[in-house]
C-alpha cells in the first residue's frame, strides 16, 4: 500500500473566479485549479477544489488543512480556517517574490494596492470595491462596447497610434465617452489603449493613498493582460514582477497558512 500525499488547500472565492492551490509537505504546488464562480459560490469552491485534486492525482481525505479566501469565502463548506484576501494576497505575492514591497491585485470586481513591510507582512492597504472602474468588469464593458473580445482589446491596444482620453472614472459614463469616440470615426485600436490608460489612472490613485514601492508584484485576471500592465507600468515608470499564473496568488497565499496553521496550531 502505497503513502498518501498530505496536502494543504487554499481556496479563493472571488466574484469571477474561484482558484484553488493544493501545497505539498514541501512548499511544492501539487495540484491547481481556476474556474469561472457562476452563480453559486458553494458550488465553485466545489468544483475547483475537484479539479484542484484531479490535478494533484489525489482525494480529498489528503488534504490536512484548508483555508478559504476571497469574497465568498463564507461559503467554502470545506474550510478550516478563513482570512481576508489582502492577508492571502500578500503572503502568496511574497512567496513568490521573497523582496516584494508592493502587491497590485487588479480581479474582476476590485482592485488592492497592498503594501508590505520588509518582513513580509501587511503595513497598508487600498481597495475599490464599490465601483467597477478600475477593475476587469470595467475592461469587459469597454470591450462589448467596441466589439471585442478581452484578449484582443489588450492586444489592439499596443497598436495604437495616439492615445485617445477617457476621462470619466464611472464606468457607465467611461462607456458613453467610448461610445461617441467610435461615432466620430476614431480608430478603435487608440479607444482601447484609452480605456486601458484610464484604468491605470483609477489605479493610481488608489496608489496614491498608501505610496508604492518596488518591487512590485501584479496580481489577478488583468495581470495578463498586456496592454493594462503597459499601461500600468508607463504610469509608475517601473517594471512590474508577474506570476506564471496571476490568478492563483490568493489561493497560494491561504494553503501557506493552512500550512503553517497546521503545524503550529496555537
Amino acid at each position: 500500500m502505497t503513502d498518501r500525499p498530505i496536502l494543504y488547500a487554499g481556496i479563493d472565492i472571488g466574484s469571477l473566479s474561484t482558484d484553488v492551490v493544493l501545497l505539498d509537505a514541501h512548499r511544492n504546488i501539487a495540484g491547481a485549479s481556476v474556474i469561472a464562480t457562476g452563480a453559486s459560490t458553494r458550488k465553485a469552491a466545489r468544483q475547483a477544489l475537484d479539479a484542484a485534486l484531479a490535478s494533484a492525482g489525489a482525494a480529498v481525505e489528503d488534504i490536512v488543512f484548508t483555508v478559504a479566501t476571497g469574497y465568498g469565502r463564507e461559503r467554502a463548506e470545506s474550510a478550516d480556517m478563513r482570512l481576508t484576501e489582502i492577508t492571502c494576497h500578500a503572503k502568496g505575492a511574497r512567496h513568490l517574490f521573497p523582496g516584494a514591497l508592493t502587491v497590485l491585485d487588479i480581479g474582476g470586481q476590485d482592485s488592492k494596492v497592498i503594501r508590505l513591510g520588509h518582513d513580509g507582512k501587511v503595513v497598508d492597504f487600498a481597495m475599490n470595491d464599490k465601483c467597477a472602474a478600475g477593475t476587469g468588469r470595467f475592461l469587459e464593458v469597454m470591450a462589448r462596447t467596441l466589439e471585442m473580445d478581452l484578449e484582443q482589446m489588450g492586444a489592439r491596444s499596443l497598436l495604437a497610434g495616439r492615445s485617445l482620453s477617457v476621462s470619466s472614472t464611472c464606468t457607465v459614463f467611461a462607456e458613453s465617452e467610448v461610445i461617441s469616440l467610435i461615432a466620430s470615426g476614431a480608430p478603435a485600436d487608440d479607444i482601447a489603449w484609452g480605456v486601458h490608460l484610464a484604468i491605470s489612472e483609477r489605479i493610481a490613485s488608489l496608489a496614491e493613498r498608501i505610496g508604492i514601492a518596488p518591487p512590485v508584484v501584479m496580481t489577478g485576471g488583468v495581470a495578463k493582460n498586456p496592454a493594462a500592465r503597459k499601461a500600468l507600468e508607463d504610469r509608475f515608470q517601473l517594471r512590474f514582477l508577474l506570476p506564471g499564473e496571476p490568478q492563483l496568488a490568493g489561493a497560494l497565499g491561504a494553503a501557506l497558512f493552512a500550512m503553517e496553521r497546521k503545524r503550529s496550531p496555537h
